[in-house]
């Protein structure tokens, strides 16, 4: 009898019984595709982007007419312009579809975006009038001459696309349009004020920038932020793991329905904040001009100000009735808002938000460790039960066995609230808060253990480390190398896993039967799938 052993992805911390075996033992069944209008990207069209994507659909259905189109898609950074001009190629069939992307590093290269666009008709140049060849074969470097006239070089750009379409319907489409060289930038304006009737299209997607008198009074199309509930089904759909209600208000509110924004905070935050709010915004690493830029708003303002803002940093929920609350504590009063709102930095009409998301992390970042330790002390007045904890826990300034049993006791509430992701934090806390080497470690061994169920590998490595610092019984060693075996094989490093797998199931086998049979059994899988995409087994 010959059994085929199908490879499948076993997640983290799971634990592989017989029933595990048996399924692993069959192919995973087939996934069908969500239903059109369903999903991340709500293919037909974008999530909560049917308006836009209507205005594109009647774009192409009026080239493929015979009509010539002009739009200009506007919105800032993070918008989604590039998403829709994914979807107009999607929608396309039939059509031409050629595209540039503007370059910050080309800005100074003259007719290097034009060139991107011409390239795939340069073989028609010498259908153009002699002048107009001329000048696009001196801008692309075809020939030797002066530099060519920009009109005419324009006017061989609009001449190439009608050429081309004679063929097929055209669209040209110039993304980031913003880091356009200038000659380029000019010839596109050119020819979307000039151009004939025809099968072509020209789309230009751009931020604000130095083209808007150029392109002021043409056809535009404004990628603004998503709307709320949009903007909750994206980032759900961007976190793997639980999201808290608030949390995720509190990034929907600081996004503004900025798709880009909204991605970039959920990428930012680690399992255990978004799932409850407990984490620490100091753990984000921003790059060293963005925080040094925000270092000099900072600065000028008074203390009382920026103390304000540091309340609002390390309060994920970002309630205001908690925020003031904590701050009336540390002696702030509302009129030491203002100076933080005239530049720009967070708004407290109704919900407070930071203005830039980064703000938040950069605030905390570059706060001093007894600024940091107050603003929790005083949150720690004002908030929920286990949140005070959690808060209490931050403020400590040194090991305190006191706050480390709090916190553990703590964690059940945690783990109903934030799932995995709190339990893991109010676990790791604990740990480094205790005193006793003994017991810091089996804490810190529990808090590894659940930060691998988490996903999070590199707090468990962190926290295994610190547990095998320590004195561990002889149970307590075999959990450890049972774990550092199994984080092994997480890592894609199957073969090397499987002796640790080995050597830490005989060391549990006198200790704990059980634990030794699941060390077997991990061993067991990581032999069939270290090999390749599967096993056969006689």
């Amino acid at each position: 009898m010959t059994v085929t052993v199908f490879r499948r992805e076993i997640p983290r911390g799971t634990v592989i019984s017989d029933i595990d075996v048996v399924e692993a033992a069959m192919p995973p069944p087939e996934i069908p595709y969500p239903p059109a209008g369903h999903g991340l990207l709500g293919r037909p069209g974008l999530l909560g982007r049917r308006d836009e994507c209507g205005v594109l659909d009647r774009l192409v259905a009026g080239v493929r007419a015979g009509q010539s189109q002009v739009l200009v898609l506007r919105g800032e950074a993070g918008a989604g312009k590039t998403a829709l001009l994914d979807h107009l190629r999607e929608r396309a069939a039939g059509c031409q579809v050629i595209r540039a992307a503007g370059a910050e590093s080309e800005m100074d290269l003259p007719f290097a975006a034009l060139h991107q666009l011409c390239a795939p008709f340069l073989d028609r140049l010498g259908l153009l009038p002699g002048p107009q060849r001329d000048a696009l074969s001196v801008a692309f470097g075809m020939r030797d001459g002066a530099e060519p006239d920009r009109f005419l070089a324009g006017l061989g750009f609009m001449g190439l696309l009608s050429e081309a379409a004679a063929d097929r319907p055209l669209i040209c489409v110039a993304d980031a349009a913003q880091w356009l060289d200038e000659p380029s930038a000019r010839a596109l304006a050119f020819v979307v004020r000039h151009l004939a009737g025809g099968p072509v299209a020209v789309l230009m997607a751009a931020r604000p920038c130095r083209l808007e008198r150029d392109l002021a009074g043409l056809p535009e199309l404004v990628a603004g932020g998503l709307a709320d509930g949009d903007a909750r089904v994206l980032l759900s759909s961007a976190v793997t793991g639980r999201l808290d209600e608030r949390v995720s208000d509190r990034i929907v509110a600081e996004a503004r329905g900025n798709p880009g924004a909204l991605l970039e905070l959920a990428s930012r935050m680690c399992p255990e904040e978004l799932a409850g709010g407990f984490g620490l915004p100091g753990a984000v690493t921003l790059a060293a001009p963005v925080e040094e830029s925000f270092r000099e708003r900072l600065a000028p303002l008074p203390e009382a100000t920026r103390r304000l803002l540091l309340v609002a940093a390390a309060e994920p929920t970002l309630d205001p009735v908690l925020i003031w609350q904590a701050a009336g504590v540390l002696g702030v009063r509302a009129g030491d808002v203002a100076p933080a709102a005239e530049a720009g930095l967070i708004e407290f009409g109704g919900p407070v938000r930071f203005r830039d998301p980064l703000a938040r992390f950069a605030v905390y970042r570059t706060a001093s460790p007894q600024d940091r330790q107050s603003v929790h002390h005083a949150l720690a007045a004002t908030a929920d039960p286990d949140r005070r904890a959690w808060h209490r826990g931050q403020a400590a300034p040194g090991p305190d066995e006191d706050l480390a049993a709090e916190l553990e006791r703590a964690v059940p509430a945690a783990r109903a609230r934030g799932g995995l992701g709190a339990d893991g934090a109010f676990r790791e806390r604990a740990a480094e808060l205790t005193p006793d080497p003994g017991r810091r470690s089996r804490r810190a061994l529990a808090a590894a253990q659940v930060k691998h169920q988490a996903g999070a590998a590199e707090g468990a490595r962190r926290l295994l480390g610190l547990a095998q610092a320590g004195p561990l019984d002889e149970l307590g060693r075999g959990r450890a190398e049972l774990l550092r075996a199994r984080l092994t094989a997480d890592g894609g490093h199957g073969r090397d896993a499987l002796p640790l797998l080995v050597r830490a199931a005989r060391r549990l086998e006198p200790l704990h039967p059980g634990l030794a049979r699941q060390a077997y059994r991990d061993a067991f899988l990581a032999a069939l799938t270290s090999s390749g995409r599967g096993a056969v087994i006689w």
